[in-house]
């Protein structure tokens, strides 16, 4: 165990997230909590994106929570399936919130580029939740990413993309899904103990 300080790291999607997003709240509100920029928002790169994640991971002096959105889960699985052990064992677990399904029918071309969708298993505590009406992936395929990349998974009803189109601003509820994820994560310390 660290005493350095937890770094939540937000990871946004396609576009970003807006000042009302919801990740913008938690990065107002969480403490010591950084956004990953990314230097393209509109036209994403899966190298660059990876990288970007990357160097935010290796700039965190301890301990790192991700907290991903969308086109970002998408990214942590890629970072994940290439990353070296020794960045890997600074995550201590991973939100992953409505990702979206790249290789979809009808999938924006901006996104397709992150195609094919990881399969291995993340090697840290992570938690999937998607939506039972989420344009961007179905709950069927939220399902087989958290079964493939070893995930707990919870399928909320009716929440859409969980964006600021579907009403998630500041998202207060989340945090409990946080918290869940932080548990998953000292309950895998202490086996690893």
């Amino acid at each position: 165990m660290t005493d350095q300080a937890l770094t939540y790291l937000i990871v946004p999607g396609w576009n970003g997230s807006p000042d009302d997003h919801w990740q913008s709240h938690w990065q107002r509100t969480l403490p010591n909590a950084r956004r990953v920029q990314q230097s393209n928002w509109q036209q994403p790169q899966r190298d660059a994106w990876v990288g970007r994640l990357q160097a935010a991971i290796e700039q965190s002096a301890g301990p790192v929570v991700l907290v991903a959105h969308s086109l970002g889960c998408i990214t942590v699985a890629h970072w994940a399936a290439t990353a070296d052990a020794r960045l890997l064992q600074r995550v201590q677990g991973a939100l992953l919130v409505a990702p979206a399904d790249v290789e979809r029918q009808g999938c924006p071309q901006e996104l397709t580029g992150f195609a094919p969708v990881p399969q291995q298993r993340l090697p840290f505590p992570s938690l999937v939740l998607g939506s039972s009406n989420d344009p961007a992936a179905s709950a069927a395929r939220a399902l087989d990413f958290a079964g493939w990349w070893g995930s707990q998974a919870r399928i909320l009803a009716g929440v859409g993309h969980i964006n600021v189109a579907s009403g998630h601003n500041q998202w207060e509820q989340g945090f409990g899904w946080l918290y869940r994820l932080q548990a998953l994560a000292g309950d895998a310390q202490r086996l690893c103990a």
